[in-house]
């Protein structure tokens, strides 16, 4: 999300920096090709260090930024501690989470959120949230609740559309006949994403007599995951289950579905994947985590996590409409998109934000949105 919403603000690029608190990841590149720079401190994962808020503050102190965004938990704490170190410079917190469930969330990371829930009487001016659920969740924990404001994420309609000959090429290449329903999930392995609810549904679905395909991407969902691999043999589906890994065509591979899913049983708090799916004009089933059965709307089905009857039950409902029908659907998804998360209506909102929390600047130099040394995870 970060790295579209540098793509979608029109900036001077010598305006805008990025740090990352770890490596400069899969991100780190495309964004220095947008033409901005970045930094990359090298801490370990979810281990915040004094070595680095040193660095962070000494780089901080040099550069001067005016306004610095952050962008998820340890870089709210380590990018906020640092910038009060350096100096003046004005502070916004970024919320890309919901709930943080203690038999699977790390430590640190339930550590640093409640390190900040105290701070955040202090330390940043505003809180971004991503979702309403966000907000109320955090709110909850302690978060200064006058600070707290809701950007959602934002799509790029232009990228993410209907395609027909994407669906074409991607059913080709995967041996799927364009008559067959493919559903989809594209989510990183993990057991937030519950990739084995998605199984479990998949097989009560072939027991019902649906006649469909599974596709599964993302970082991990490849036949080389044990784990993932004995669950889909187990159901007897590997004939019927697509496994592609991480991809870097994920708009192609999104408007080949038929119909999209997110199965996630817990810290959704606005999950990308269903918006960019609405955006191909794809209906979605998904499960009732954070925003995202606000992000469907009357456009998707809803239905409770950890649930796979409910999910193939979901599925069964939409194969029956027909493809006509569904594509109603699909293009009711894409105008919900386009009324409430398009890019640069979001975009726009973090520039107001931004106006108002740096006002004393000249209009022309407001133009960057902000100074952002920002995480991306």
């Amino acid at each position: 999300m970060l790295y579209r919403l540098l793509g979608a603000w029109d900036c001077r690029n010598d305006d805008i920096e990025v740090v990352s608190l770890t490596d400069r990841g899969i991100f780190g590149e495309k964004i220095e090709q947008l033409g901005f720079r970045v930094h990359a401190l090298a801490m370990a994962r979810g281990r915040p260090s004094l070595r680095g808020v040193v660095r962070l503050r000494r780089w901080l102190r040099n550069g001067s930024p005016r306004l610095i965004q952050c962008w998820m938990y340890h870089a709210d704490l380590i990018g906020g501690l640092a910038a009060k170190l350096a100096g003046n410079a004005r502070v916004v917190w970024g919320i890309h989470n919901s709930v943080l469930d203690p038999r699977r969330s790390k430590r640190t990371t339930i550590w640093t959120a409640k390190s900040c829930a105290w701070l955040s009487h202090w330390l940043p001016e505003r809180i971004v949230c991503c979702s309403r659920a966000a907000l109320r969740i955090h709110q909850a924990m302690g978060y200064e609740a006058a600070k707290m404001v809701v950007i959602p994420n934002g799509f790029d309609l232009s990228a993410f559309r209907p395609d027909p000959d994407a669906r074409a090429s991607v059913r080709s290449e995967l041996g799927i006949s364009p008559e067959v329903v493919v559903i989809g999930l594209s989510a990183r392995f993990d057991p937030q994403k519950d990739h084995q609810n998605f199984v479990r549904a998949a097989e009560l679905a072939k027991n019902d007599g649906t006649d469909a395909f599974f596709l599964l991407c993302g970082a991990g969902a490849s036949w080389d995951n044990a784990e993932l691999a004995g669950w889909i043999k187990s159901s007897g589906l590997e004939e019927r289950f697509r496994l592609l890994g991480r991809r870097e065509d994920m708009s192609r591979i999104t408007a080949a579905l038929d119909i999209a899913t997110s199965s996630s049983c817990y810290g959704e708090a606005f999950p990308l994947v269903v918006g960019e799916a609405m955006s191909c004009g794809v209906p979605c089933v998904v499960t009732d985590i954070g925003d995202s059965g606000f992000i469907v709307g009357d456009a998707g089905l809803v239905v409770p996590p950890k649930n796979p009857r409910a999910l193939a039950d979901a599925w069964r409902e939409l194969i029956r409409m027909g493809r006509v029908e569904r594509s109603e659907w699909g293009r009711k998804a894409r105008q919900r998109i386009k009324e409430h998360f398009e890019l640069g209506a979001v975009a726009a909102h973090y520039e107001r934000l931004y106006r108002e929390v740096a006002p004393n600047r000249h209009p022309e130099e407001l133009s960057d949105h902000s100074c952002p040394p920002s995480r991306r995870r």
